[in-house]
């Protein structure tokens, strides 16, 4: 508890209050598109000074893609902007000797590199985890990749489509109509960017505990996989093979989507007691002491025969009736939302989900915050993703390169 008199105390509290989580932590990310660059977005959120050091020529691939052909011809596609607020950005020929120097003085100010090329790529350039630990031996190094570092597959290039084809996504997706079927976004390459700021975290802390720094090597299909944890736990341990079941949930029933009047809804009744109260809600109570219906198992074992009796209800109504009706008894149930609806919901405006920041040229444009809240030291959207070679004159100059020597590797495309 703090002192009213105490002013040293309330002073240290109120500076630890203003401080960023991950202050005075730099991060040089020399990755592209999706995987890596929302890995950072992450690091950039909690505080992280994190320069995109990007190819003078065009630089992150996801600057051209998008669906407003015009951000695109500015390297400003939304792709890019989705996935790079609150960063620097330096552009730099890392084939050029005087690049290589360049990059080789930012190296001895850095705390993480992060990369998501293929296996090797760095290791051709000369920076490879050995090179870059003779320069900074407290560098944490990340590499993500498709397959990661060792492997018969190591080498494959891949995107996430195609980790979600090997890794079994695709497989345990739809309905017996619809095999097989992706997920609807890149989750392969947002998973496997997630667990990269996770893993650089867990590294950061130890090398504050020990001085040391570490390779960390993420896989894309590594990441996925797990996340498949009790549909995988049927099959390793109940050898029991995945069922497509479409939107029902395979651990309950009656749990899925529904019909209604106007639309469908969600509805979870996982519980005993949820699926009672939801047979009084509806006026089914007859159903109770159905052998088919009576435990979960037979409930399971009868879906088919369940839902068309429950929807027969639930179409007698709207979707809006039965989400109030059902959650106020606490069974849980939902609309299920378009996208814009879903952004613009009052729980998320209320959470800051989308924050609004100013684009030199764009105007004011929408992102998402870290949706993590953190009550000591919360992450800011301070800045829109920056345009190509933004900060690369500053972050020269601090590295102590005159004007005129700026000048000349800009005449000589070494930025």
């Amino acid at each position: 508890m703090l002192k009213k008199n105490n002013d040293k105390t309330i002073r240290e509290s109120e500076e630890g209050a203003n401080m960023k989580l991950l202050e005075n932590i730099r991060v040089l990310d020399m990755t592209n598109v999706l995987s890596g660059p929302f890995s950072t977005m992450h690091l950039a959120l909690l505080g992280a000074e994190v320069i995109k050091i990007e190819n003078p020529a065009g630089g992150d691939l996801a600057r051209k893609l998008g669906n407003v052909p015009e951000y695109n011809q500015e390297l400003m596609g939304t792709s890019f902007l989705a996935q790079n607020a609150n960063k620097k950005s330096l552009t730099l020929n890392m084939k050029a000797d005087e690049g290589k120097e360049i990059y080789r003085k930012l190296l001895k100010t850095a705390d993480v590199v992060v990369e998501n090329f293929r296996p090797g790529v760095m290791k051709r350039l000369g920076f490879s985890y050995e090179d870059i630990c003779n320069i900074n031996p407290r560098i944490i190094y990340c590499a993500i990749s498709g397959f990661g570092q060792t492997g018969p597959d190591a080498f494959k290039p891949a995107y996430d489509q195609i980790i979600q084809g090997l890794s079994g996504v695709m497989s345990i997706n739809g309905d017996p109509t619809l095999n097989p079927l992706r997920c609807g976004f890149p989750v392969c390459d947002t998973v496997g960017g997630l667990n990269a700021a996770f893993s650089i975290m867990a590294a950061l802390f130890h090398r504050e505990r020990t001085g040391e720094g570490q390779f960390i090597d993420i896989a894309l299909l590594d990441s996925i996989m797990p996340l498949m944890g009790w549909v995988a736990a049927n099959l390793l341990i109940g050898n029991k093979q995945p069922v497509l079941m479409g939107n029902d949930n395979f651990t309950a029933a009656p749990s899925g989507t529904f019909k209604t009047k106007d639309g469908y809804i969600n509805i979870a009744a996982n519980q005993q007691k949820q699926w009672e109260d939801l047979l009084d809600e509806l006026q089914l109570n007859e159903l109770k002491t159905d052998p088919r219906f009576e435990e979960r198992d037979t409930r399971k074992a009868n879906r088919k025969e369940l839902t068309p009796l429950i929807e027969a209800k639930l179409t007698q109504k709207e979707t809006e009736y039965w989400v109030e009706k059902l959650n106020d008894r606490g069974i849980p149930s939902g609309d299920i939302l378009s996208l814009e609806k879903a952004l613009t919901s009052p729980q998320a405006q209320h959470r800051n989900t989308i924050q609004e920041v100013p684009e030199e040229k764009l105007g004011n444009i929408k992102l998402f915050n870290l949706t993590a809240k953190f009550s000591k030291t919360p992450a800011k959207l301070e800045s829109a993703p920056p345009r190509l070679s933004a900060h690369t004159n500053e972050i020269l100059q601090k590295l102590g390169y005159s004007e005129q020597e700026i000048a000349k590797f800009k005449e000589d495309e070494v930025i």
